[in-house]
């Protein structure tokens, strides 16, 4: 078998163009058969079935979970109530007997097509009632008996609370040219009933057409609400994000400039200086000028409205030996200690480890000065290790420890924590330790 493919393509020799060229009318009205198709032709047997009640109201809210269970299927218990009460009305106007049950029967489809199958149950309606009509001996009411007219219009309701207003239009005039062509071509001088039904319906259709747009609007309302909340949320933590900013570049901004300032012309208030006093001035000034850096790259990362990654690159591991040649020249006796097979981890394991690392070096200098300190990094299979330990300070230190506010620990427990791993820190020997574990998977070539 040969199966060919064929496309087809708009032809561009105007051959659409009678239908552009049509009057507004003729327009409308081809525009309204394509509704009409659309809301009650396409699909009309689709499998929908009809979802239980919410329970969150605040009556129902109140229940036990059994009594919410039942009264989420409130809805399907009304349908089937209404359903039994129109059967029993047929069954009535129908007599015992066979043509008694099939006039039940044929009353009682559409209800529980309703439930699963909704413009299905619409479209069945119209030729239940009429063989209901035909098998009553009772034909003073046409073209819907009691029952059928009972049914017609909770099926009426029940789908056009289920679809949208357009389509409840379009079964009132569905219904109106069903009651006319039975009401003047097959009444056969019976009185017919299509003006009552109209009017019902069109009533009916009426509230549940404006419940929805009711509903519609509601929703509508709630939605520009919660746009509005979070619009306000983010302009106040824009805000709040701007004031952090403005005050950590009027406060520390301000103080670290004057710090390297001061560690640039201190050498020369000094005649003949020693090298190792210039060198040291050399220092603080390029850690000065470091510090402003990474502040004005976190201040810019604060300033912006979205969290995009700076352009600058992130310290990692790598730049680890960088690091401890800056403490070492601070006059921190310092060691690094490797095991494992060095590999590449993903950027926030590098730089979470990083940062740990450069926070536990910090309070070694503020806290024990002129301790020996050591940082050890091991590589395992379930991610890496770090154990950042010093010694107590010597009795004959010249330089006093620097009290703190215990953020240090805190922000390493909290990048810690982000990335689910684990961390412990407390004096161990007179001294110090920090010992972490971050989690993290093998970076392959196409991930980095």
């Amino acid at each position: 078998m040969t199966e060919t493919t064929h496309t087809q393509t708009t032809p561009a020799d105007g051959r659409h163009d009678g239908y552009k060229s049509r009057s507004p009318e003729v327009r409308a009205a081809m525009d309204a058969l394509r509704g009409l198709r659309h809301d009650l032709l396409d699909d009309a047997f689709a499998y929908r079935p009809l979802a239980r009640m919410s329970v969150d109201g605040p009556l129902t809210r109140r229940l036990s979970g059994r009594m919410r269970e039942y009264v989420s299927w409130t809805p399907h218990a009304v349908v089937a109530a209404v359903g039994g009460l129109a059967t029993l009305m047929s069954f009535g106007y129908c007599g015992p007997g066979i043509p008694g049950l099939l006039c039940s029967l044929l009353t009682l489809g559409p209800f529980l097509l309703t439930l699963v199958r909704p413009v299905g149950a619409f479209w069945l309606s119209f030729p239940a009632s009429m063989a209901v009509a035909f098998l009553s001996p009772n034909w003073g009411d046409w073209p819907w008996l009691p029952g059928s007219f009972l049914a017609h219009l909770t099926v009426l309701t029940v789908v056009a609370i289920r679809t949208r207003p357009r389509t409840a239009a379009w079964m009132w005039l569905t219904t109106a040219a069903y009651g006319f062509v039975a009401g003047t071509v097959l009444s056969g001088g019976y009185s017919p009933n299509v003006g009552p039904m109209l009017v019902l319906s069109a009533l009916l259709l009426l509230a549940v057409t404006v419940w929805h747009i009711r509903r519609d609007a509601k929703q509508e309302v709630t939605a520009q609400q919660t746009v509005t909340a979070h619009e306000r949320s983010r302009r106040t933590l824009l805000e709040e994000r701007t004031t952090i900013a403005r005050e950590l570049h009027d406060v520390v901004a301000h103080h670290m400039s004057v710090v390297a300032i001061q560690a640039e012309a201190a050498p020369y208030r000094v005649e003949n200086p020693p090298p190792e006093l210039e060198k040291a001035f050399a220092t603080i000034r390029e850690n000065a000028v470091a510090a402003l850096t990474e502040l004005r790259r976190v201040l810019g990362v604060v300033r912006a409205e979205n969290y995009e990654a700076p352009d600058t690159p992130q310290p990692t591991l790598a730049d680890l030996d960088a690091l401890l040649a800056n403490v070492r020249e601070a006059g921190l006796d310092v060691g690094k200690a490797v095991t494992g097979a060095v590999r590449e981890l993903p950027q926030g394991v590098e730089l979470s480890a990083y940062r740990i690392v450069q926070e536990a070096l910090s309070n070694t200098l503020r806290h024990a000065p002129g301790a020996s300190a050591r940082v050890e990094i091991g590589y395992v299979l379930g991610g890496l290790g770090l154990r950042i330990v010093n010694g107590p300070p010597p009795a004959t230190a010249l330089v006093k420890p620097s009290p703190g506010a215990g953020h240090g620990v805190t922000g390493m427990r909290e990048r810690v924590s982000m990335l689910n791993g684990e961390m412990t820190a407390g004096p161990v020997d007179g001294g110090y330790e920090v010992t972490v574990f971050l989690p993290a998977a093998v970076v392959s070539e196409g991930e980095a």
